[in-house]
């Protein structure tokens, strides 16, 4: 607020001269000097191919859990001693990103010698692995397609890059190098710009009316289920993470799968006649007949793979479910960040000015994505898992074959109990409604006052039990609802006054922080458009940029009418254009260090003397 307040002081004493005006402006490269060239090290920039970078960061991951079962984490090395393993694993985690990181580096390079040596990469990657899947399909850890199973991600990512570099190199052959993705940046912050125009003229212009129930059932699964809407473009690290999270659904999945359902088979496969002395050895009979005891026990075996597989698909269902929700808050949280909005975040997102902090949280965001993805399906099996297998072997498998009822057997003996709670609370309920709750004028007013107070003395004792059930229950709701959403980083798992303390949360905010100060594409827009005024472009409509008649709508936005503009004369323009940029560099603080330093004994507009 001290800053803004500083912008909007004026004093009399200031001068308008060319020099005050032109420390304005941002420095621009002298001499015939060219921009930095772009490098390998930008495949993670805006401007860049996204896909690429998805693919290989999934190629990434699936090597990485494949890692699991294998007893040589690098391939060129094989072990004998255990002790030296965990040293080696931690290795290949360095490993594995050095030798992908050429294929995703091809891509930044629009050359067609980086095209050529992205083909070679990655089809002799895709080679290698085909090669190592083909010669040993099976594996003796965990079970024996895993590995197979488990690099299907990994395959199709490869085979994406082998397809997309061939392609790419013929373009470069045919259309020339340097024109397969240029302006991809700037021809989406125009459309931005250009359908945010779009949307103030149709908002002027609608009008309010009923809304039938299809309408509202269709708002409310466009306000839950995420739509590309157009003119605006989620940024590449939450793309990133999407396809992370995909894949870390896909290889968290498998290994819950194929590491306990395949046991249980082998175990109900192996039930004998003497499992009958192994249960009455723990004083559990379940008939005199031995052939039924194992029908009975490999029915229970298979009513427990049932509860398990029904427990991951719900997890699955319910993760994919959470990651397309937030995709939503993801968006809805940029564009309002992009409107100027301030977003009830604490006191994290106060400055726009990218910290040590905030450069971290950015780096990290993706990684933890991933983590929390990964951990929140595995924590839903569990609780789901322990739900159904409660509800099965307590009241459905009891009620299907009429013995073991152990649920009802409880509830004929504790009846008094439970029917004093509910009769406690269903009677209150209805005494503060008929009794102490009354009608004067139109407005509800409390009524009885001696009688709420007596109830409420003698009530005491069963209100402690029903609120000691109350607070089971709490506990229940928040484990489960903390579990659905742990894989979810735009929301808090933590109350509001204390979201700062959730990591998650933390994290989630300082990216958005980053994306927005960094990558405005309104901002992208406006200095797409300053650089295109300076150079002498030929008069030729461009396929992905603005037309000429159109180049001029973004300066003069910053100005009103074109009668006003031309009659206001040049001192007005100067000062509309000097507080348009004061607003741009205040905003967008990485473009600070591109300004001109100012002359000596200049004063910028506002300044006080």
């Amino acid at each position: 607020m001290s800053t803004q307040a500083a912008g909007n002081q004026t004093s009399s004493g200031a001068t308008d001269d060319e020099d005050s005006y032109d420390s304005w402006y941002i420095d621009e490269p002298q001499g015939g000097q060219e921009l930095q060239p772009e490098g390998p090290v930008d495949f993670l920039a805006g401007d860049r191919p996204r896909t690429v970078p998805a693919a290989v960061f999934m190629v990434l991951f699936s090597s990485l859990c494949l890692l699991l079962p294998t007893e040589d984490p690098l391939p060129f090395l094989s072990l004998t001693s255990p002790p030296g393993r965990g040293l080696w694993k931690i290795l290949a985690l360095l490993y594995y990103p050095a030798l992908y990181y050429p294929l995703a580096a091809c891509a930044t390079v629009r050359h067609g010698a980086a095209h050529l040596l992205g083909s070679v990469l990655s089809w002799a990657h895709l080679g290698v692995q085909v090669w190592q899947r083909a010669e040993c399909p099976e594996s003796p850890k965990i079970y024996k397609y895993y590995s197979l199973l488990a690099s299907l991600p990994l395959l199709l990512g490869l085979g994406f890059l082998s397809l997309w570099y061939p392609v790419q190199l013929v373009r470069s052959f045919s259309h020339g190098a340097a024109t397969g993705s240029k302006g991809l940046q700037s021809s989406y912050s125009e459309e931005y710009l250009r359908t945010l125009l779009c949307q103030k003229k149709l908002k002027s212009s609608s009008h309010t009316c009923k809304r039938g129930f299809a309408s509202r059932a269709w708002i409310y699964f466009r306000h839950s289920v995420y739509i590309p809407q157009r003119g605006f473009r989620l940024p590449l690290k939450l793309v990133l993470s999407v396809t992370l999270t995909g894949t870390a659904i896909y290889q968290v999945a498998l290994l819950l799968l194929v590491g306990v359902v395949p046991t249980i088979q082998k175990v109900r496969a192996g039930i004998t006649t003497d499992i009958s002395y192994l249960l009455a050895g723990f004083g559990i009979v379940l008939s005199e007949d031995r052939q039924e005891v194992v029908e009975l026990v490999k029915h229970h075996l298979w009513a427990l793979e049932v509860c398990y597989i029904s427990a991951l698909v719900l997890s699955c269902l319910l993760t994919f479910l959470m990651l397309v929700h937030s995709l939503v808050t993801h968006r809805t949280n940029l564009q309002a960040l992009h409107r100027g909005g301030a977003l009830d975040m604490g006191p994290l997102t106060q400055s726009p000015h990218p910290s040590r902090q905030a450069i971290f949280c950015w780096m990290s965001f993706t990684a933890y994505q991933t983590a929390f993805t990964c951990l929140g399906l595995l924590v839903q099996q569990i609780l789901f898992f322990l739900g159904t297998l409660t509800l099965a072997f307590l009241v459905f498998m009891p009620m299907l074959h009429g013995r073991n009822l152990l649920l009802l057997h409880y509830l004929r003996s504790s009846w008094p109990f439970w029917l004093t709670l509910v009769l406690a609370v269903t009677l209150q309920n209805v005494a503060a409604h008929w009794v102490f709750l009354d009608t004067h004028h139109g407005r509800p007013g409390l009524t009885n006052r001696r009688v709420l107070y007596a109830a409420t003395f003698l009530l005491f004792p069963v209100n402690v039990l029903v609120g000691a059930m109350v607070a089971a229950w709490r506990v229940l709701l928040s484990a489960l609802y903390n579990a659905v959403h742990l894989g979810r980083m735009d929301l808090s798992l933590l109350p509001p006054r204390a979201a700062t303390l959730d990591p998650g949360y933390h994290t989630y905010c300082n990216f958005l922080k980053m994306e927005v100060s960094q990558s405005h594409p309104a901002v992208m827009a406006f200095c797409a458009l300053l650089l295109r005024t300076q150079r002498p472009q030929p008069r030729v409509t461009p396929q992905d940029g603005l037309r000429l008649g159109e180049e001029e709508e973004g300066i003069q936005l910053l100005q009103t009418k074109d009668l006003v503009a031309k009659g206001a004369g040049p001192r007005a323009r100067q000062g509309r254009a000097r507080w348009g940029l004061a607003y741009t560099l205040l905003h967008n603080p990485a473009l600070q260090a591109f300004r001109k330093t100012a002359p000596p004994g200049a004063r910028a507009n506002g300044s006080q003397p």
